[in-house]
């Protein structure tokens, strides 16, 4: 057991110490802040007009928690799905992997190293997002003279919980896509490509192709928009900017099933790859 957390803390200083973690977060922070708050906010301000008091709102403290969760799973996942790909796909493209596995600690431990520390990885950053939102919400309302209210622990403590599955699950993807190509660019090209474009068109479709709607059920981002739905709390929920989704939605309970589906399928055949393939 020793080992193993001996093992989990040496992953944990890799991933602290790549640049590309680094730039992966930073990247995160400034697309969340730009679409979620400052965007939205210039064209509040560029518009004198009543009809623009929904939107204030949804920048409001009130509602921070509810507008950072709909980012989650669209740009926060492709972002996350890239952080899975370099972790796993880097070590084949330096030759690491050899290093490792001649250690005394079998596959199966390594990978499970390696994949417990991303999901440790994920707490501390949905922590640092949601409080980008908390002080981006407090600066607009300050500016604005509005109230100041907070939402609900509980409320926060939903969305995060339900933002770490939707994120766990796209890192887990990443990792599945670099284990499958044994590297990087491929799998972040063919991750970007099944995030931005495949999901996307499915979803545009089955608007008009009714017989479609079964397989948006399915689909990562439906799922994802679906398990934070229920954090609306009598709000609308829409995501604007490239990652809209107007649904259609499936209950918290089955999009709960569906992604941890997602995420044992995605682990379960990464460890398979890893176990019956050589990994030169």
């Amino acid at each position: 057991m020793r080992n193993i957390f001996a093992m989990i803390g040496a992953e944990l200083f890799l991933l602290r110490k790549r640049t590309s973690t680094w730039a992966l977060l930073g990247i995160w922070l400034s697309v969340t802040l730009f679409f979620s708050y400052l965007l939205p906010y210039l064209g509040y301000r560029g518009v004198n007009s009543s009809d623009f008091g929904e939107t204030l709102e949804s920048m409001l403290p009130t509602r921070f928690v509810q507008t950072m969760a709909e980012g989650l799973p669209f740009y926060a996942g492709s972002i996350v799905l890239i952080l899975g790909v370099l972790s796993i796909g880097s070590e084949f493209g330096w030759g690491t992997w050899k290093t490792m596995l001649t250690q005394r600690s079998g596959r199966g431990q390594v990978f499970g190293a390696k994949i417990a520390a991303l999901g440790i990885v994920l707490v501390p950053a949905l922590i640092l997002i949601f409080a980008l939102g908390a002080i981006s919400s407090v600066v607009i309302a300050a500016i604005e003279g509005a109230a100041i209210t907070w939402p609900s622990a509980a409320h926060l403590g939903q969305a995060l919980l339900s933002g770490w599955l939707i994120l766990a699950v796209w890192t887990s993807a990443g990792v599945a896509l670099a284990m499958a190509t044994r590297g990087t660019a491929m799998a972040i090209g063919i991750g970007i490509m099944w995030g931005l474009v495949f999901e996307g068109l499915i979803g545009v479709f089955a608007a008009s192709i009714s017989w479609l709607e079964w397989l948006v059920d399915l689909l990562l981002r439906a799922n994802g928009y679906s398990l934070i739905k229920p954090l609306e709390l009598g709000q609308s929920l829409s995501a604007d900017g490239p990652g809209v989704f107007s649904g259609p939605y499936v209950s918290a309970t089955q999009a709960t099933l569906v992604l941890a589906v997602y995420l044992a399928v995605f682990l379960g055949g990464s460890l398979l790859l890893l176990r019956r393939r050589d990994v030169i």
